[in-house]
Order: C-alpha cells, then structure tokens, then sequence
C-alpha cells in the first residue's frame, strides 16, 4: 500500500489558471477558483492538521493495543489490499470503516479509531486500507472498496459473523466511498450480492458530487476526467427504487460551507427519493474530530448507529 500525507490538499501551490479564465471570475455556485479551493482545503479548515493527525494516531494505537485479538486478511487478491477485522463475538453484525485522507493518505493503522465505540455495543468493525492516488485513480479504488464489502459477505461467516447485511462508514473521501457503495449502479448484482446487501450507512463530510473537485490542488494527484467524475459521484446514483438503507449523515459545524452543503444535498436527495436518511447535529466538531468521536462508546455517533442496527437486527 502507498502511505502519503493524510487529507486535505496538499502544499504543492495553486492549478493553473485556463487562459481564458479571468481572475475572480466564478466557476461553481458563484464563487472562483480560489474560494472553491479554500472550501474544500480540509487541512486548513484547522488549527493544526498536524496535531489532529497525531491524534489520530494516538486513539488507534490505543485501540490497537486495547482489541489486541484483531485478525489481518488480504481482501482483494487483486490489488493486496488488506483490513483488520475487530471482532466483537459470535453472530455480531458487521460495520465496515472507509477511511478518509482525499483519495492519497490514511490507512488502516491511523484509523483503528474507529472499532473503539462499536466494538463495546457488540458490534464487530473491519477497517480497510484501499492503494491511494496517485497510484490509482478513482474508478479502481472504489473497486476495491466494493471488493471489500464482498469479501465481508463472503468469508465474514467464516468467523461467525452477521453478515446477511452489512453495515458502513466512512468519513470525507470515505464517505464519498460510503455513498459509492450505496450506488445504484448496477454493481452488486455484478459481484453477486443482493441489492440490500447494506443496512445502516455513516457518511461523514461526505464528497458526494465530485463536480468542484477538478478546481481544486486535489486535482493535482487526482487527474479527474468529466467521466470519472460523472462515474463516480454519489449523488447522481441514489437508488430510484425502494431501499432498505437507512443512512446517516453528518458534517460539523465547525467545518467549510461546502462540506456542510454536500452533507445536507445528499441527504435531503436521499429523503426526496424516499429512503431513510438523517442528518446529525455536530456542532461543535471539526472535519477531522467528527470521525475520531468514533472511539467513543458513549458518543453521539456511535449511540446512533449502534441504535440503528440494533433497531434492524430486532426487525429481522
């Protein structure tokens, strides 16, 4: 797996302009290149990246050390990507993290966060790796994430596992993962899975349409093609049909307008469509400290979703 810098654009300075693109001039929802790229700087929407990085890796060690009986499996002969399977017990339900980091950074190892909260309401959690950009684009790491969720399915009751539907989250390009997972584009049948393979979905500061993306320095180890961008888009595969997801949402308060704005479109789309879908307050956190509450056990995201699936578990 290639290891870089965790989320946010990097420092490799500002696109450049088209020619026949005036200063200033607006280029999405009335704002110009420069402000479309201060909105989706996750980096900088802190005080210091640096310090929620570490963080991070703090609450994973910590994790790490604490469920030290977590199983290591390649789940994807493919690509060789690997996840850590945290177990909670026989006939657990299974909740599987996408980490974030824009596509190029993040691991397994710095987001083992997440198993901290779930794993103490009995609910097992796998959390992926998936190879970064710019290595590969993101048609094939949203293979890979799909992969995962197939190997879940596959072999989770091997390990008496709940698996006869799974549970996901994921947070910034990991909830742009989450909703490609969601998507209604034909790709479950294509594995063999049933289309209501998933049950509940956390989506954290989600990506969800990935059209400003290409006017931002994420470009710059993304190369987004239009049709990438319109392959990989969440928003613009909502399932039409009944589905049984029940999604949850959140971005923080204290993160840009337009991480907020993608969270709240997608699941005002969600709602419009008919599904189930709820978008939680989170007012006080930021971009990065959303997705570690995750550790813990008592936190409003890990009650809501542990809520949900004990909800569905005792519908079914």
């Amino acid at each position: 797996m290639t290891t870089s810098p965790p989320d946010g654009p990097g420092r490799e300075g500002p696109q450049s302009r088209p020619a026949e693109e005036a200063p200033g001039a607006p280029v999405y929802r009335g704002m110009d290149r420069a402000t479309v790229d201060r909105q989706y700087n996750a980096r900088d929407s802190v005080a210091s990246f640096e310090h929620e990085m570490a963080l991070y890796q703090r609450d994973s060690d910590q994790v790490r050390e604490n469920l030290a009986g977590f199983e290591t499996v390649v789940y994807d002969e493919a690509s060789g990507e690997r996840l850590d399977l945290y177990p909670a017990g026989q006939g657990s339900p299974v909740f599987l993290w996408i980490h974030g980091g824009y596509w190029r950074g993040g691991s397994r190892l710095d987001n083992a966060y997440a198993a901290g909260g779930l794993v103490r309401h009995g609910i097992s959690v796998a959390v992926i790796d998936y190879t970064l950009a710019p290595a590969v684009d993101i048609t094939e790491i949203v293979r890979q994430v799909r992969k995962a969720v197939a190997w879940l399915v596959a072999h989770g009751g091997e390990r008496g596992l709940k698996v006869d539907r799974l549970h996901i989250g994921g947070s910034s390009a990991g909830g742009h993962l989450v909703g490609m997972v969601l998507a209604d584009d034909g790709w479950t049948r294509a594995q063999g899975l049933a289309d209501d393979v998933i049950d509940v979905a956390l989506a954290l500061s989600g990506l969800f349409d990935l059209e400003p993306l290409p006017l931002t320095q994420v470009n710059e180890w993304m190369r987004f093609t239009p049709e990438a961008v319109a392959a990989n888009s969440p928003a613009r595969f909502i399932p039409k049909g009944p589905s049984r997801v029940r999604l949850l949402t959140a971005a923080g308060g204290l993160e840009t307008d337009e991480f907020r704005r993608q969270t709240r479109d997608y699941t005002r789309a969600w709602q419009a469509a008919g599904h189930q879908a709820r978008e939680i307050d989170m007012p006080d956190h930021n971009h990065f400290n959303l997705a570690r509450s995750l550790v813990e056990p008592d936190g409003v995201l890990v009650k809501a979703v542990a809520a949900a699936i004990k909800a569905g578990e005792g519908g079914r």
